[in-house]
């Protein structure tokens, strides 16, 4: 649902141009700690701990480091709360401890696919949501503005930056990894008339092993239906098992993806059963960054996604490349999701 008015309004209230270059400086810092870090499969892949949302890995370390001394930095003359994987919420201000210091609300994401990163597979991405001021935990229909940025494999010589503030188009640049400069930037935005599934990605994704069959079961279902009743060659859509929610939405962005779909917890929830899922701070950034493109994102039932900006509570979505192939296919997914529970 695109913000009212009075929403933009208010998003734009705290966003300057000050707060834009910071965010990337954040996230540029935690790029080049990372390319200065890496070391070996061994050391980079071994298990720390368990923080606010997730497990720790040894690769994880420097970049929450970055964080601390980024905030650090502020906390002389910004008021903020910054929320991390690792630690959750942390407040800086004057104030108090809580939330109402009149300084933004951000969510870092410090490396979205740690595990594809840390094998060397391909590509994680640093993701940051912006949120205004607010006396209060924010809501993933509070975020403001976005910021996608890619951390590339060890033989990469390029990375991706996604943008979107609270007004105007997201934005791709592509920069050199060696020294950071801008080789291209352009606006990203969705073509509403380009409904093309055949020799594209439509992935639903199925992480855990012991959901696979269930999920296995409703992709059949729904490739069955678009074949039957949109004239596609399911031999002609890809399938790709990205382990990054933000990866996954910065493909649907750019075009690469059609459709993507995460249902561990609509079915988790609906069967009474734990599942690793996706969460809040994978998708916050993503989501925005994907819809500011053009893109649809809701719940799997099809209504309107919104949950809580923390680090526990279990997130199902799925994203189309557009409003047009949203229609195609929503009632397609819909069906199978019916017949299989």
């Amino acid at each position: 649902m695109p913000p009212t008015h009075d929403e933009l309004r208010l998003a734009q209230t705290g966003w300057t141009q000050n707060w834009r270059e910071r965010l990337r400086e954040l996230a540029e810092s935690i790029r080049v700690v990372l390319h200065e870090d890496l070391t070996s499969l061994e050391r980079d892949s071994k298990p720390l701990r368990h923080g606010a949302g997730d497990l720790t890995y040894a690769i994880d370390e420097g970049t929450e480091l970055v964080a601390a001394r980024w905030m650090a930095r502020l906390a002389a003359t910004e008021p903020l709360s910054l929320f991390t994987e690792d630690h959750g919420w942390k407040h800086v201000s004057d104030s108090g401890s809580g939330f109402d210091h009149g300084g933004p609300r951000i969510v870092l994401d410090p490396i979205d696919g740690t595990r594809n990163l840390m094998l060397d597979l391909r590509s994680a991405w640093t993701e940051i949501a912006w949120c205004a001021a607010g006396p209060s935990e924010p809501r993933s229909t509070e975020v403001a503005a976005s910021l996608l940025a890619e951390l590339p494999g060890e033989r990469a010589a390029s990375f991706r930056v996604l943008e979107a503030g609270p007004q105007g188009p997201a934005t791709l640049e592509l920069r050199r990894v060696d020294d950071g400069a801008l080789i291209e930037r352009r606006d990203l935005v969705a073509d509403p008339d380009d409904d093309q599934l055949e020799h594209r990605v439509l992935s639903f994704f199925r992480y855990e092993p012991r959901w696979r069959p269930l999920i296995a079961s409703i992709e059949a279902a729904f490739f069955e239906r678009v074949e039957s009743h949109e004239g596609v060659d399911p031999r002609h859509c890809f399938d790709d098992q990205y382990i990054s929610n933000a990866g996954q939405l910065a493909l649907l962005a750019m075009g690469q993806y059609r459709f993507v779909c995460d249902l561990r917890a609509f079915l988790a929830t609906r069967q009474g059963k734990a599942a690793v899922t996706s969460k809040p701070y994978d998708l916050a950034g993503a989501v925005h960054l994907a819809r500011a493109a053009g893109c649809v994102v809701e719940a799997p039932d099809g209504t309107a996604l919104d949950f809580p900006l923390d680090a526990t509570t279990p997130v199902s979505y799925v994203g189309y490349a557009n409003e047009r192939i949203a229609q195609r296919l929503r009632p397609h997914l819909a069906h199978a999701l019916a017949a299989a529970l």
